[in-house]
C-alpha cells in the first residue's frame, strides 16, 4: 500500500483554480501535521502550506490569500484548494508528514506527486 497518493493536478490558465487531494494511510494521518510542498524545475522543494491535526494552518507568503489547505480526518485526506493561479505556481506538488520533512526525512517517499502547470 502506497502511504501517500497525490492527485488533482493539471493544466490551467492563469487566474484559474485547481483542487489537489492527498490520500494518506490512517496510521500516519490522524495525529500528524500534514504539509503540501512543491518543486519547480531547477528549484528546491518548498513548503506551500501545512495543517495540524487540529486544523491550524500556515502558508508560504507566496500563496497566502490564494491557497487553502484543509483535511478530512474521516477520509484520511488532505486538500489544497488553489485559486488565482499564477504561472509561477507551476511545479510538481507533493504531500508528506510535515514533522518528518522538517527533520530532513520523508514518510515513505516523495513519489511522483501531481503536476500543476499554469499557462499565462
Amino acid at each position: 500500500q502506497v502511504p501517500l497518493v497525490e492527485s488533482g493536478g493539471g493544466l490551467v490558465q492563469a487566474g484559474g483554480s485547481l483542487r489537489l487531494s492527498c490520500a494518506a494511510s490512517g496510521s500516519i494521518f490522524r495525529s500528524n501535521t500534514m504539509g503540501w510542498y512543491r518543486q519547480a524545475p531547477g528549484k528546491q522543494r518548498e513548503l506551500v502550506a501545512r495543517i495540524t491535526s487540529g486544523g491550524s494552518t500556515n502558508y508560504a507568503d507566496s500563496v497566502k490569500g490564494r491557497f487553502t489547505i484543509s483535511r478530512d480526518n474521516a477520509k484520511n485526506t488532505v486538500y489544497l484548494q488553489m485559486n488565482i493561479l499564477k504561472p509561477e505556481d507551476t511545479a510538481v506538488y507533493y504531500c508528506n508528514v510535515d514533522g518528518m520533512v522538517r527533520a530532513g526525512l520523508v514518510f515513505g517517499s516523495w513519489g511522483q506527486g501531481t503536476q500543476v502547470t499554469v499557462s499565462s
